[in-house]
């Protein structure tokens, strides 16, 4: 065996060869750390690399049963949940050398399924904005374009993935983070359902924002890996009771006569007319499925206010320390998220709270006549490495750092499950993702439309040149 094979092999392939002992846990490291090895000194996904303890776990599996569904697959930690002895930054000065005495929950789900953790994997500062750079490990490239950003914040885990650096790689998504890196780094990344994947610890345990979630280079990894994170936790409120064995099934379904709601703006979005070329090009693959596909958008009214408040309030919550005692170490959008967060009333909350019920029952409605709603998944193809973050689009000015990331967040806030997954290139090569948004709770549902748009058009099959190169 080349040591460079299984590097490019499906999760799920891997894990049938790792099961049967058709290839040790110790080969499956020792392959893709000699791909870190070879791309991250240009790439700069993986920021703390975990090599000798890995292959001291590949050995202690080769040598004992079979542990779980990820018996001896190494999988790629974004650097904002903390992982026992392995150091946890957050992208943050402040906690540059923190080295955690715990798993945070989704880490230990994968580490009781045999999971193998190789390393953890860049995101900016706090998981703030959708362009990974930060103070500690400097900025993550697009390996389509090292020029580029490859989006954030789970943009390590996106580069990691489409480099061929591990073949699973875990996420979370506030405003887009598990969906906009890798609809720019050309993989698969799933916004669960809020509940489906339990957050531990968590402050502020009845958040209905944020999720961690899967991140793949097909969909079937990513049902692979949510197998694992999924299911209840007594410790953590509002999970949903269904157990993850319910995504272990076989994606393959018939969609004659799904009924499906086309958008390109979601309702007056700007979006550059470079994503909306490449994404105008898919839909006759719907039909070709058998669908239903009609021009349709919910009413989205006020998603952008219900989304910047409950931001701006988990900021002040999450980081208000850290801005009294450690001014000079945030960076300014940081700061000034929190700074928001601190100028809400309990009537700005309670405001918001009213508008996103009335969005919620908006978007009901609308879901009673479409199965899917599919849009971009970002508003831009991926821009300069040294643009922190878009200020202008079609003309329109932008108000703030995230704004840019409408089309995402707009979603977040009606708590539906939505997929990133590729969609195909713009004319100079750089990679644009579809937006699969599914009924309220149904991500099987949604995993198994992307399954069947994946198997149509194998967008996902391009790697990366840099990647490809003597492999």
């Amino acid at each position: 065996m080349k040591n460079n094979e299984p590097v490019f092999s499906d999760a799920v392939t891997l894990a049938d060869q790792l099961q049967k002992r058709d290839l040790s846990a110790v080969e499956a490291v020792e392959a893709h750390l000699l791909q870190i090895e070879r791309l991250n000194p240009e790439l700069n996904a993986i920021c703390t690399l975990a090599a000798d303890t890995a292959m001291e776990t590949a050995r202690q599996l080769d040598n004992g049963p079979v542990t779980g569904p990820l018996h001896g697959v190494p999988v790629g930690i974004k650097d904002l949940s903390a992982t026992k002895g392995l150091k946890t930054t957050f992208g943050s000065p402040i906690f540059s050398e923190w080295v955690p005495d715990y798993d945070a929950l989704p880490v230990e789900r994968l580490k009781r399924a045999g999971a193998i953790v190789i390393g953890k994997t860049n995101t900016p500062e706090f998981g703030a904005g959708s362009q990974t750079f930060n103070p500690v490990f400097g900025p993550t490239l697009n390996p389509y374009d090292l020029t580029k950003t490859c989006g954030g914040s789970s943009g390590g885990s996106a580069v990691a993935l489409a480099s061929g650096m591990v073949p699973l790689a875990t996420g979370s998504d506030l405003g887009g983070s598990l969906r906009n890196p890798a609809a720019w780094c050309n993989v698969v990344g799933f916004r669960t359902s809020i509940g489906r994947v339990p957050s531990y610890p968590n402050t502020l345990g009845f958040n209905s924002l944020s999720v961690q979630g899967p991140m793949g280079r097909s969909v079937d990894d990513v049902a692979l890996q949510l197998s694992v994170l999924a299911g209840p936790d007594p410790r953590v409120p509002g999970c949903l009771p269904e157990p993850g064995t319910g995504f272990s099934i076989d994606l393959e379904r018939d969609f004659k006569g799904t009924r499906i709601a086309w958008s390109r703006d979601l309702g007056g979005y700007p979006i550059d007319a470079r994503v909306t070329a490449v994404l105008e090009k898919q839909r006759e693959v719907f039909s070709d499925l058998g669908c239903i596909v009609e021009e349709a958008s919910p009413d989205l009214s006020d998603a952008d206010e219900i989304f910047q408040v409950f931001r701006a309030y988990k900021f002040a919550s999450d980081y208000r320390k850290h801005l009294e005692e450690h001014p000079d170490k945030l960076k300014r959008t940081v700061a000034w998220n929190i700074e928001e967060g601190l100028k809400l009333s309990a009537m700005d909350l309670a405001e918001a709270e009213v508008k996103r019920t009335l969005l919620h029952e908006r978007v009901a409605n609308f879901f009673s006549s479409y199965d899917y709603l599919l849009c971009p998944v970002t508003s831009v193809p991926p821009f300069s490495i040294d643009e922190e973050y878009v200020t202008e689009i079609n003309g329109k000015k932008l108000t703030n750092y995230i704004e840019w990331m409408a089309s995402c967040y707009a979603i977040t806030v009606t708590g539906h499950p939505a997929i990133s997954v590729p969609a195909g290139f713009t004319g100079d090569g750089l990679p644009v993702g579809l937006q699969i948004v599914g009924g309220y709770r149904k991500d099987l549902s949604v995993l198994q439309i992307a399954k069947a748009f994946e198997s149509a058009t194998q967008f996902g099959r391009t790697r990366p040149a840099i990647a490809s190169a003597n492999n």
